[in-house]
């Protein structure tokens, strides 16, 4: 029970996101956007579809560490973080890599993995304070 009760205290704050990500999808309703939209390799839903997937699967585990060990939660914080942002290299290749340069698609990838890294923290940081 306290354990659902932790892991909707850390889910709430992924709410969010939510109305950043309207905001978003808003902003790309501009007609001088929506055709630069439409030519991104990675839509905007499935970015922010595919960090919530990370954040809720780096987040539990981390729940799951400052339960049975607490003395490890930073440092299962920093290595889930490393191990996200390798994958997040290899997702991000082809628009790093592109034969036209889209600094649009690219600003959108890394402000979308900085609004999720920056909530993690957060939410760590909550985690690792309340035991003192």
């Amino acid at each position: 029970m306290i354990a659902l009760k932790k892991l909707w205290n850390v889910y709430k704050y992924l709410l969010i996101v939510i109305p950043i990500f309207l905001v978003h999808l808003l902003i790309f309703q501009k007609p001088s956007l929506e055709s630069a939209a439409q030519d991104f390799y990675y839509s905007i839903p499935f970015l922010y579809l595919l960090y919530i997937i990370f954040s809720k699967i780096i987040l539990f585990v981390i729940v799951k560490v400052s339960e049975k060990n607490f003395d490890n939660t930073g440092m299962t914080f920093l290595v889930c973080t490393t191990i996200k942002m390798a994958i997040s290299y290899f997702i991000a290749r082809p628009i790093l890599n592109a034969p036209t340069e889209n600094t649009i698609e690219q600003a959108n990838f890394f402000f979308i993995f900085i609004l999720y890294l920056a909530i993690e923290t957060l939410i760590t940081i909550r985690l690792l304070n309340k035991k003192q």
